[in-house]
């Protein structure tokens, strides 16, 4: 008897687990820069990630969780243990996606890697270990900067902007120009090289960027005159980072060509 009742048990244990486990919601989390982070709105400032946005073009049956930070590269998000503890929370059929360069680019050795090595690596290890707690890793490369100049000055940290005050601009070129050279070709070949799905965050925002043109991109960012923003009030040129209306534009993209480089999301983006 008593070993009857302990089959039992051990059975209906058994389907509650697999219940909660099927009726937990997916979770898609986010590892990345400043483009991509949750940002501090309490003063009113107009910058948002696109991944702080992204929860909204996508049903409730997903969690986001945005673990993305200002500043960071994947060697800074590493050595600071942010990976790690995110790598701890991903259970079986989780997402992870992964964006960096924008930092990785810097000559700062806090932040620096190098294509064909550490770059690369620090992506590869990214992927290995998404995988080894079970979870589903997508890769995406940078997304651009807003650059209509022919010489882009990389001495520039995109992290000073937010420094900045309305000037006059300064355009050489009515075409956008790349900023990021081969740290935005590396994600596209290790994605290849490991069979990883992958979202060119590069070419979508180049696309939109250039569409709208050398005024019109003005309104995705952080790119205010004088008394146009209450929380700006000296205005900002900020060509990195984006504002309200450019992150939900970039979010809304994004989302878009993830459902169809990860169909098995498909169903929980909204259309």
């Amino acid at each position: 008897m008593k070993t009857k009742l302990l089959r039992i048990t051990l059975i209906v244990t058994g389907l509650v687990c697999i219940t909660a486990f099927t009726d937990r919601p997916v979770t898609i989390f986010l590892i990345g820069d400043s483009t991509m982070a949750n940002k501090d709105t309490t003063k009113g400032s107009p910058e948002r990630g696109w991944g702080m946005v992204l929860h909204e073009y996508f049903t409730d049956d997903v969690r986001i969780e945005n673990h993305a930070v200002n500043g960071r590269s994947s060697k800074s998000f590493l050595d600071e243990g942010r990976w790690e503890k995110v790598r701890r929370r991903i259970q079986p059929g989780d997402y992870v996606l992964i964006q960096f360069g924008h930092n990785d680019e810097k000559d700062d050795p806090r932040r620096h890697t190098s294509v064909g090595s550490t770059f690369d690596a620090n992506l590869r290890l990214y992927i290995r270990q998404t995988r080894e707690q079970g979870g589903i890793p997508v890769l995406f490369n940078s997304v651009v900067r807003r650059n209509f100049l022919v010489h882009h000055d990389s001495s520039i940290d995109d992290e000073s902007l937010r420094n900045t005050i309305y000037q006059d601009e300064v355009i050489t070129s009515d075409t956008l120009v790349d900023t990021h050279g081969q740290y935005a070709e590396v994600p596209r070949m290790i994605a290849r090289e490991l069979n990883v799905p992958f979202v060119d965050a590069q070419r979508i925002t180049h696309d939109l960027e250039q569409q709208l043109g050398v005024e019109g991109s003005r309104r995705l960012h952080v790119w205010y005159r004088r008394g146009e923003h209450p929380a700006l009030p000296e205005g900002r040129q900020d060509n990195t980072h984006y504002n309200v209306f450019g992150a939900h534009e970039v979010a809304r993209l994004l989302s878009t060509e993830l459902a169809i480089q990860v169909p098995a999301l498909a169903p929980y983006i909204k259309r």
